[in-house]
C-alpha cells in the first residue's frame, strides 16, 4: 500500500477503495484527528505505538495535510474518518447477520446510531452491539469485550469511541484477536451520519471544515478541543516525517 511518512506516522496514501479493501482483509484502521496528534502522539507511547504501526492510518487531520505540504512541497491526499467510513459502510458484506461489531461509546447514544443503522440494512441485536466501560488511563484492555469478539467473530468491529483511546484498545485487540477482524477507529463519524452529533455536508468535510461544523454544535465542548490542536502546526513544521515526543 503507498504511504507517506508523516509526525512518524506512515499515512495511506492510496485510495478510499483500497482503505476499504484492506479493512475487510483486516487489521487496524486508524484515523488521528488534530488535536490527538498534538497531544497524545508526543505524551502517550502507547497511543503512539498504536498509530505508528496501524495497518491503515488515515490523512483525517485537514491541517496536518496543508502544513505538509507548506514545510516539504509534498502533496498527499486526505481521507477523513468521514469519508472513508461512509465507503465502508455500502459495502454490502457488512449487512450479511454477524459481519459487523459495534462497540458504542454510551447506551443512549449507542441505541440512537443503532436505529439509524437498522434503518440501513444492517442488523443489529445484542449480539453485535457492545456499550464500552469508561477506560481511565492507559493502557486499555477490555477482557469483556475480547471474549464477546472470540465468540461472535465479525469480519469488521466498530469502535465508536473517543479519540485517543479506541486506537489504543484497538491495538490491543488485534494482538489478542485471530483472526484479525477489520477494527476500525473512526470515532464519532458514525454519530455525524447517525444525526446523534453535528451534521457535516459532505462539502465541508471534504473541504477540511468539519472541525468548525462541531464548533458550532457545541462550542463549549469543541472550541478547547481544537484549541489544543494549535501546536499540531509548529510540530509538523519541525518533525516533518520525524516522531514527536515531549521532552
Amino acid at each position: 500500500m503507498a504511504r507517506q511518512q508523516i509526525l512518524g506516522i506512515p499515512f495511506f496514501t492510496g485510495t478510499v477503495a483500497e482503505a476499504v479493501a484492506a479493512t475487510l482483509r483486516g487489521g487496524l484502521v486508524v484515523a488521528p484527528s488534530g488535536p490527538n496528534l498534538a497531544g497524545e502522539l508526543r505524551r502517550v507511547p502507547v497511543y503512539r505505538e498504536a498509530v505508528q504501526t496501524a495497518d491503515v492510518a488515515l490523512t483525517d487531520s485537514a491541517v496536518m495535510v496543508a502544513v505538509y505540504r507548506l514545510a516539504t512541497g509534498r502533496q498527499v491526499p486526505r481521507h477523513s474518518g468521514l469519508k472513508f467510513l461512509s465507503a465502508l459502510l455500502e459495502e454490502p458484506v457488512l449487512r450479511e447477520p454477524g459481519a459487523a461489531f459495534w462497540v458504542m461509546p454510551s447506551q443512549d447514544e449507542g441505541e440512537k446510531i443503532a436505529d439509524w443503522l437498522r434503518g440501513q440494512g444492517f442488523p443489529i441485536g445484542p449480539e453485535n452491539f457492545y456499550v464500552a466501560p469508561f477506560y481511565r488511563g492507559y493502557p486499555i484492555e477490555d477482557a469483556v469485550l475480547r471474549q464477546r469478539l472470540q465468540s461472535a467473530r465479525p469480519r469488521v468491529v466498530f469502535l465508536n469511541l473517543a479519540g485517543g483511546k479506541q486506537e489504543v484498545l484497538g491495538a490491543w485487540l488485534r494482538a489478542q484477536l485471530d483472526p484479525v477482524p477489520g477494527i476500525v477507529c473512526t470515532g464519532a463519524a458514525i454519530a455525524f451520519l447517525a444525526g446523534t452529533q453535528a451534521n457535516i455536508p459532505v462539502w465541508a468535510d471534504r473541504t477540511g471544515l468539519g472541525w468548525l461544523f462541531r464548533c458550532l454544535s457545541e462550542p463549549g465542548k469543541f472550541l478547547p478541543r481544537y484549541w489544543s490542536a494549535l501546536p499540531l502546526l509548529r510540530m509538523v513544521f519541525r518533525y516533518r516525517d520525524e516522531t514527536p515526543v515531549a521532552k
